[in-house]
């Protein structure tokens, strides 16, 4: 009866369905733009790094510090294996690395390289996602061996040229690399001009630093952030290298001065089981006196304003659902006013009176959720459109897309315009239910 209804006036319907339409897919396709917005800037963040791993820096800069200084805690805290212990007993952490960096230059035959290296420890690499694409990754005994990034061979360039630095395109080309750092022979070296022209007739002023020989054991899988620019060695042979280092340039500056810093490692990074827990860690770790970096703090505050977006635009498309349910009022008030006789008879007949508002109600849904379905799909029409048109005319656009409509949004949609169908009609259901049965019959 609640088809036949609709049915009945087929224009009025019709209308008062595009409506419910156009509301719909106003509301999905402004949704759908915030969405994209906000996969787009998670894929971004992620380009930069796991969203799981916090990096901990000290709060102690190698000098005096004023209490209350803003860089610090009252209470210095220092990067050192005590530390590490600490963050490993820190519920949610799965895995603690610390980290020791230097920089220095390499050579490979003619070519040189000016390469950053950090010590790791080889038993935490695939616990921190480390793969690779040629050789293997380090092991606990390693010495001498070296891990580089996928990126690294490309800064080799031959000082001797006149167009000496070769970019290859950075590997973003078919260019080969100008070096095999598998195969080749490497010299690490903290000398900068190591490699370099020497002019005619210029003497040292002191015993040059000492060349490491070195030998590459793997290159890493491109990961599209800093594992690509950086070689990573054993820690503690790479102390063993600055160590080392350190006592040539004081002997050749007659520099008989400790080191102040009391940090044993640079920088500490912690994996959290996911992505879910890194807040708190992260508020953990601080609360022990340490500074901590974690790239889910950029997301967040690009989620707020996403958010915000979301409901700027959610709230313009809700303007024309209600108007939409405006019109399913109208629609249902103006078929009581026409059909006031027919209830009176179905009253009469002996129609139960809870019947009589299901049947005004059904016939509102029943236009929500027309209306709904139609505008769903005219969503996914825009949707397709402004993912692959618009992106060709503006000559090409990376990332998920201008717009994207998630299973949820799809389902919440056709049950938001059910639901608001049913709302706009249980007014004039509830006045088809209280009507006279012998009122109705001498209405006509």
């Amino acid at each position: 009866m609640s088809a036949q209804n609709l049915l009945r006036r087929k224009t009025r319907s019709i209308l008062t369905i595009i409506g419910v339409m156009i509301g719909t897919a106003s509301i999905v396709i402004m949704l759908s733009l915030g969405i994209a917005m906000d996969r787009q800037f998670q894929e971004q963040i992620e380009s930069m790094g796991s969203l799981n791993i916090i990096e901990v820096m000290s709060n102690y800069y190698g000098g005096y510090m004023e209490k209350g200084d803003s860089r610090s805690s009252n209470q210095q805290v220092f990067l050192n294996d005590q530390a590490v212990a600490q963050f490993e007993k820190i519920s949610g952490v799965k895995a603690v690395m610390p980290q020791k960096t230097s920089y220095y230059k390499f050579g490979a035959g003619k070519m040189v390289g000016h390469v950053g290296v950090i010590g790791v420890k080889p038993e935490n690499l695939e616990a921190f996602d480390f793969e690779v694409e040629e050789g293997r990754l380090l092991l606990a005994g390693d010495k001498e061996a070296i891990l580089f990034g996928s990126q690294v061979a490309y800064n080799f360039y031959n000082p001797r040229l006149n167009n000496n630095y070769y970019w290859g395109g950075m590997g973003m080309n078919d260019n080969p690399p100008p070096v095999n750092l598998i195969s080749d022979k490497l010299i690490m070296t903290t000398d900068w001009s190591y490699g370099e022209r020497v002019p005619a007739g210029e003497i040292p002023d002191s015993k040059p630093p000492k060349l490491h020989e070195i030998k590459g054991v793997g290159i890493l899988k491109q990961s599209n952030d800093e594992k690509d620019y950086n070689a990573y060695m054993n820690i503690t042979y790479l102390e063993k290298i600055i160590a080392e280092d350190l006592k040539n340039e004081r002997n050749n500056n007659n520099d008989r001065t400790q080191e102040v810093n009391q940090n044993q490692y640079d920088s500490i990074k912690v994996k959290c089981e996911n992505i879910e827990v890194v807040a708190a860690v992260q508020d953990k770790i601080k609360s022990l006196g340490y500074m901590t970096f974690s790239l889910t703090e950029i997301l967040e505050s690009m989620k707020k304003t996403s958010r915000t977006l979301q409901a700027i635009l959610g709230g313009i498309g809700a303007v024309s659902l209600l108007v939409a349910a405006i019109g399913i009022t109208n629609t249902m008030i103006m078929s009581i006013y026409e059909r006031t006789k027919e209830i009176g008879i179905i009253k009469v007949l002996g129609a139960d009176i809870a019947d009589i508002k299901r049947l005004f109600l059904l016939e509102a849904a029943l236009i929500g959720l027309i209306g709904g379905v139609i505008g769903l799909a005219l969503s996914y029409s825009v949707s397709w459109v402004l993912n692959t048109i618009v992106p060709d005319m503006m000559g090409g656009m990376s990332g998920t897309g201008i717009s994207y409509i998630p299973p949820i949004l799809a389902i919440g949609a056709l049950v938001f315009s059910t639901v608001i169908g049913i709302v706009s009609g249980y007014s004039p259901a509830r006045r088809a239910m209280n009507l006279s049965a012998l009122d109705a019959i001498r209405s006509e």
